[in-house]
């Protein structure tokens, strides 16, 4: 069974959108997407991605520090599955690119993440498979009616390599997708990701605000209206390795 949320779609306008997000009370002349073309770990490659998987690199916006400087608002690409920062190694036994709110705050992975390390993922939309008895799954495509960006609530971890010997090194951002029960007209999937209105995506960031159950049950009843303006396309297959934009194109037309 594909897990909720575990492919995603990144366009030119989830670029601008975090240009924006990120100059209005962070870093600005941090954000270079492009500049570096030659570096697969660049913000080139970070965009006009449509099958984007578990493990691969995504831009994440967060507030942190930079070395002593004070709290600013960031924009990093992560390995899209957290690693707590206790764990030994880099790559988990059980899925962790995504994470029940409904839990997360309890659960030993994500908890640490809750409290302080909450993160924006934005996003084209995402697809979901459903079983409708043929050979193979039928692939769907969630998004905004205009396909603008989307603002996914995650969560952050900065992971150490135990072999890393000097200060600096070893370090990896690692990030988790929370998911949230899904409403009536996403009938494709039981779960959805917990979608973060523009209202609350300051607050959400914000590492001085505590996070309890309390702010994951106002994101989670926040996500329920976002979702209500997702449309839900069926696509055509996704082939293992495709990455064009053809694959958010709905297959019947409407």
């Amino acid at each position: 069974m594909v897990n909720i949320c575990g492919r995603f779609a990144l366009d030119d306008k989830v670029n601008a959108l975090i240009t924006e997000f990120v100059r209005a009370g962070g870093r600005p002349n941090d954000w270079q997407p492009g500049a570096e073309a030659d570096d697969p770990s660049s913000w080139r490659h970070a965009f006009n991605r449509f099958n984007v998987k578990p493990t691969q690199s995504v831009p994440i916006i967060f507030e942190g520090k930079v070395g002593d400087d004070e709290v600013q608002r960031r924009a990093e690409l992560a390995r899209w599955s957290l690693v707590p920062s206790w764990s030994k190694t880099l790559t988990s036994k059980y899925p962790t690119f995504n994470a029940r709110i409904e839990t997360a705050a309890e659960k030993p992975s994500f908890k640490a993440s809750v409290k302080s390390k909450r993160a924006i993922i934005f996003s084209t939309g995402w697809y979901e498979w459903q079983d409708q008895g043929g050979p193979k799954k039928v692939p769907y495509f969630h998004h905004a009616p205009d396909y603008s960006p989307l603002a996914f609530s995650g969560l952050y971890s900065w992971w150490k390599d135990p072999a890393a010997t000097g200060e600096d090194d070893g370090w990896v951002l690692t990030a988790t997708i929370l998911t949230t029960d899904s409403i009536p007209s996403l009938s494709v999937h039981d779960r959805a990701p917990a979608l973060l209105p523009r209202s609350l995506r300051e607050h959400w960031i914000d590492p001085t605000v505590v996070g309890d159950q309390q702010l994951l049950d106002e994101v989670r009843d926040a996500a329920a209206a976002e979702a209500e303006a997702i449309i839900v396309d069926e696509v055509a297959p996704i082939p293992a390795n495709g990455d064009g934009r053809e694959l958010i194109e709905p297959v019947h037309a409407s």
